[in-house]
């Protein structure tokens, strides 16, 4: 896996994923940005979430769900101090479906969290605590 990134000015950088996608990251205001893009953090904690969803919905398939939604709402804090790591980070799941089991949403969810999230892993392991939960919504509901 490979990625570029270039300093384009003040802080705004362009990141180039190897396969071909780029995204723009800024800094704020009192560091020189102009709010253009997500903090370099926050890519971070977004990729947390779409790794573990990817994860999710994929399980819930093979496990024959009817799975037809999934959001995942993601809270972290940060260290006071430099180097400001992720100290806790809270993964709240909201799987969309009718006739979804929950015990199968619930392994789901444990199963990203514990073997298959490379991100979640990774970051666990950096000793970042992270905890997840879900709700279950009626495939009738609004998600």
């Amino acid at each position: 896996m490979k990625a570029r990134i270039q300093w384009t000015g003040e802080a705004l950088f362009l990141a180039e994923s190897g396969s071909g996608h780029a995204v723009v990251m800024d800094g704020p205001p009192e560091h020189g940005g102009r709010n253009l893009g997500p903090r370099p953090m926050e890519m971070l904690l977004m990729g947390l979430g779409g790794c573990s969803s990817f994860d999710v919905v994929s399980i819930l398939k093979k496990s024959r769900q009817p799975v037809e939604g999934c959001e995942a709402f993601l809270e972290a804090e940060r260290a006071a101090e430099d180097p400001k790591v992720f100290t806790k980070i809270h993964l709240h799941f909201v799987i969309k479906g009718s006739g979804l089991k929950e015990a199968q949403v619930k392994r789901a969810v444990e199963l990203s969290a514990e073997k298959y999230c490379s991100a979640s892993i990774m970051l666990g392991r950096a000793g970042v605590e992270i905890t997840h939960d879900y709700e279950i919504v009626d495939g009738e509901s609004a998600i």
